[in-house]
This record gives structure tokens, C-alpha cells and sequence, in this order.
């Protein structure tokens, strides 16, 4: 009698882990940005990110902070 073995792997998903710090996507995402717009507002500051070598990091806290302390007007 053979018996059949079913191995589960974890799906892999685009959603952010318990890392650090997100990615621009990711940060596009959570907002409903597209990708370009949420890079224009990394690059001129508005959404606080460092740039590490030739990316983008968003440290979490951070932007969680910035997020939490705009204004219904969007102003910081």
C-alpha cells in the first residue's frame, strides 16, 4: 500500500514581513499610490525613507509616525 505525502510550503506573498523597514512598492501599496507617485514623495521627503547604497528603505516607525500625524488636510 503506498501512502501519498503532502508537504505544505508557506505561500509566498507581496505583503510586508515583521522586517524593519518596507519598500517603495510596499509603501505604494499601503497607501493606494502608484509606484511612481510613492517614489516622487520618497525623493522630495515627504515620506521619510534613507537610501542605502542604490535603494529605498522605509523604516516602519517612521513612517507609521509620519502617517499618524498628518492632518485630515494631509499637511504634516
Amino acid at each position: 500500500m503506498q501512502h501519498n505525502v503532502i508537504r505544505l510550503v508557506p505561500r509566498q506573498t507581496d505583503e510586508p514581513t515583521d522586517r524593519a523597514v518596507y519598500t517603495v512598492p510596499e509603501v505604494a501599496r499601503l497607501l493606494s499610490l502608484s509606484r511612481g507617485s510613492a517614489y516622487a514623495c520618497v525623493r522630495d521627503g515627504t515620506i521619510p525613507a534613507i537610501r542605502v547604497g542604490g535603494r529605498w528603505m522605509i523604516p516602519k516607525r517612521r513612517f507609521h509616525t509620519w502617517l499618524d500625524g498628518l492632518t485630515e488636510n494631509g499637511d504634516n
